[in-house]
């Protein structure tokens, strides 16, 4: 056993115990951090717009301040972009997270001096509950790998600006710099293809012990490994014991993963975001994210079937029930008010308090982590439609995360009215405007994560025979346009050209 590995032992028991004792005072915990909140930032532009002086408690605060999403708040959003001090929290942020919206284009998300640590720290804590659970600190000793964005950052009034992973990696503690790789250099790469590459040069020779980053992108480089080498990974690093993830669920990739590496392997799951970090799996093998109540995060939830009803209550921590669907909202020290940030989730336990995210509380498609929306793809299809002179009579998308060959893609289901004279450079034109909308699709299409989608073409009147078959013909039945699984485009075959 080496030095950091003996030395994380005791830390991890610390650090886990304290954790524990939070989530049995959590209750506490989050109504003394929201009223800690709203004094800090009583004088902000936000601060003052919405009454802060007066709020006491939740039930005041729940008054004084609606629930918003990205957009909703996003006249606040560019005053912090254009360089403008004390909007949404003290000062100015040390960095602008660029993100993809749900239902626009970029986001520019604060971080500030007050919420860097719940990033960094709460990735550390992750490993240190798993530590302190298993009693395998074995890892500590060798190489961890992070699949994450370009360091590399942009300016904006002054705001240094880039993708969160790139972000932390600025963050990454002294005593784990020495075990990190790739190197800066390799992380810089902006071309997906070449960086793995790389990366695969900089790690085959090397004792990797933690592999972390989203499943698709792992599996990649995973690939890449096994051609080079003809072995196995755990062939290849003997070591390799703790696989770290999240951005996309892990259970369509689980078995061809564990196939490459050759055996079973711990893993933990991540829920971190631009607008903080929510939540990690502190049991492997276990369901449930345990959520991060002291870490500068105030949580209230919304019954997701309740979401899109005026006047909805929001529930504090107090009043959440095991086996509901919740609308996440968020406060937080980055300057984010009851922020709506789309997902849906469930808690499997209270203290400690567990989540699982269930998805997004509106239609969407994300099986790669792209968060592609229905505005982003009707947008596409008007696009090719024009350019092609076709008329569309319904469609509907879904991801083709295991095809019999070649990389994985979104493959589209379409009924024409008046089909396009070529149907490949239609395809091509959805392909490339829909890249144009959502960067996290033009990211994934550009580093060989996913090819260029596929279309398949429905019978006349095939969408209104598959809708009958399914008993739902007329009424308010729709077709969903987006689906983050294959279930209708499973039963869709019968109805094809």
């Amino acid at each position: 056993m080496g030095i950091k590995s003996a030395i994380s032992r005791p830390f991890a028991r610390f650090i886990a115990k304290k954790i524990y004792s939070d989530q049995q005072n959590g209750i506490a915990i989050q109504s003394n951090l929201l009223m800690n909140l709203v004094r800090k930032a009583a004088q902000t532009a936000f601060g003052k717009d919405h009454g802060f002086g007066q709020i006491k408690d939740h039930a005041d605060f729940a008054k004084q301040v609606p629930v918003k999403d990205y957009e909703g708040l996003l006249e606040y959003f560019n005053r912090v972009k254009s360089g403008e001090v004390d909007v949404v929290w003290p000062g100015k942020p040390l960095y602008l997270s660029k993100t993809s919206g749900t239902t626009s284009g970029i986001k520019y998300i604060p971080v500030t001096k007050d919420s860097i640590p719940n990033h960094i720290n709460t990735a550390r804590n992750s490993l240190l509950v798993y530590i302190a659970a298993t009693g395998n600190s074995s890892f500590v000793d060798g190489k961890m790998i992070f699949l994450s964005g370009s360091p590399e950052l942009e300016q904006i009034a002054g705001i240094p600006t880039g993708r969160l992973s790139g972000i932390v990696n600025h963050h990454v503690p002294g005593y784990l710099r020495g075990n990190q790789l790739p190197s800066y250099q390799t992380n810089c790469i902006a071309d997906w293809e070449e960086k793995v590459d790389r990366i695969v040069e900089e790690t085959v020779n090397e004792n990797m012990t933690l592999i972390s980053g989203i499943p698709p992108w792992v599996q990649m480089y995973f690939d890449r490994l096994v051609n080079k080498k003809g072995m196995a990974v755990k062939d290849i690093f003997p070591g390799f014991s703790l696989f770290v993830y999240g951005g996309v669920s892990y259970g369509p990739y689980r078995n061809r993963i564990e196939s490459t590496i050759g055996k079973k392997i711990d893993s933990i799951e991540l829920y971190p975001a631009s607008e903080g970090f929510i939540a990690f799996q502190d049991l492997p093998g276990n369901e449930g994210l345990l959520l991060n109540l002291n870490a500068g995060i105030f949580f209230e939830f919304i019954r997701a079937s309740e979401y899109f009803t005026p006047g909805a209550k929001r529930l504090s921590l107090a009043e959440v029930e095991t086996g509901v669907n919740y609308a996440l909202l968020l406060t937080t020290n980055a300057g984010l008010w009851c922020y709506s940030i789309g997902d849906t989730v469930r808690f499997v336990s209270l203290r400690p308090y567990r989540i699982t995210v269930t998805g997004r509380i509106k239609h969407f498609i994300s099986a790669f982590g792209e968060h592609v929306i229905a505005e982003e793809v009707e947008k596409a299809l008007r696009f090719a439609s024009g350019v092609q002179h076709a008329t569309v009579v319904e469609f509907t998308v879904a991801p083709q995360v295991a095809p019999e060959s070649g990389l994985p893609y979104h493959e589209w289901f379409i009924e024409f009215g008046e089909p396009p004279a070529d149907l490949a450079r239609f395809a091509t034109a959805i392909d490339e405007s829909l890249q144009k909308l959502n960067i996290y699709y033009r990211d994934l299409v550009g580093g060989k994560i996913l090819q260029p989608l596929k279309i398949k073409v429905l019978r006349k009147d095939g969408f209104i025979s598959y809708m009958r078959s399914k008993g739902k013909l007329g009424g308010q039945n729709k077709v969903p346009r987006l689906s983050n699984d294959r279930n209708i485009a499973g039963e869709l075959g019968p109805f094809l050209v």
